[in-house]
């Protein structure tokens, strides 16, 4: 089979290859699945840099989501196990981790629902118990996982907030619904708040960025607020001053979707079975903004690493099953 494989670490448009190895074999309580599409997410960028908190052995192959079909012809959403993951035209998943795709969903959008969309139900709803009628404030609005957190924010009755960086952003934020939208390039990002809410904040604020987007977070919290943090793909790690949080009145939640995994399992398929109820009724849809066949997968994840795409680019193998099979990158 054809499968990208990272054999050092760096920029994923220089250290992904594409070549043909063996098809993997599943170990104890494992599937071999075929890829029908693989959703790239920042985790894979952060996994060819070697910075993420998960360090696959070298070679391995990125893509830590799909949809994928079973020998039985079952179409299913799995989370690969590395270093056997989605960019590939098979992969290896754990058998009962697996989740049936909805129905109401191709395959693209169906491997866009997990990771994403249950990041942004735990985040909203079992973190920060976020209610109809609160203000959600959601950095890096037009992202796959901003875009996520638009979309069930909006299902739950919040009034949404949405800071992009750039026109073309903005543009997708209000497609998604948001009922405000700030530049932050063009606009001062506290100031904007306070306007949008007169002077009370954000109830909840969805933070995957990090960096001056935590520091504009605290700046603009309402009182009791909550602040959820999912990620870091400003590349800068805040150091909360606690001592704020105590004289404001709010919360700082931490979320790593992947720790409900192990710890709470049913959750997760509680979760799920949510996430496919608000998409049968149309209530969510990812946003996806690119298709891209397999030979294209290590730039389309050079354009996710630098933060030029919106909403989510999904690799199909079949699209490119018919032409001429790619050399390395």
């Amino acid at each position: 089979m054809q499968a990208w494989q990272v054999h050092e670490n760096g920029e994923p448009g220089e250290v992904m290859r594409l070549a043909d190895v063996e098809t993997p074999a599943p170990g104890d309580g494992q599937v071999l699945l075929k890829v029908r599409a693989a959703n790239i997410n920042f985790p894979d960028v952060l996994m060819c840099r070697g910075h993420y908190q998960v360090r696959p052995p070298l070679p391995f192959t990125p893509g830590v989501e799909i949809c994928g079909e079973t020998e039985d012809g079952r179409r299913v959403l799995a989370n690969p196990a590395l270093p056997y993951g989605g960019f590939a035209e098979y992969a290896v998943a754990d058998a009962a981790a697996l989740l049936p795709a909805p129905e109401s969903l191709d395959d693209v959008e169906a491997a866009a629902l997990h990771i994403g969309y249950q990041t942004g139900w735990f985040g909203l709803h079992r973190r920060a118990g976020i209610e109809a009628g609160e203000t959600l404030l959601v950095h890096a609005a037009a992202g796959g996982v901003g875009s996520a957190a638009v979309q069930l924010g909006k299902a739950a009755g919040a009034h949404v907030i949405g800071v992009v960086g750039g026109a073309d952003k903005a543009a997708v934020a209000r497609e998604l619904g948001c009922d405000v939208v700030i530049d932050r390039r063009a606009e001062d990002v506290v100031a904007a708040v306070k306007e949008a809410t007169g002077g009370r904040g954000a109830d909840v604020i969805y933070d995957p960025v990090g960096g001056d987007a935590y520091t504009q977070s605290t700046k603009v919290v309402a009182f009791e607020g909550r602040i959820v943090v999912v990620g870091f793909a400003s590349g800068t790690i805040p150091s909360p001053g606690l001592n704020h949080a105590l004289v404001k009145n709010y919360s700082i939640l931490g979320l790593h979707w992947g720790l409900y995994n192990t710890k709470n399992p049913k959750l997760v398929q509680h979760c799920h079975e949510q996430l496919t109820e608000l998409a049968a009724r149309g209530a969510i849809k990812p946003l996806v903004s690119e298709r891209v066949p397999l030979a294209e997968a290590a730039a389309a994840v050079q354009r996710v690493g630098d933060g030029v795409t919106t909403g989510r680019v999904a690799v199909v193998p079949a699209l490119g099953a018919s032409s001429e099979n790619g050399a390395a990158a």
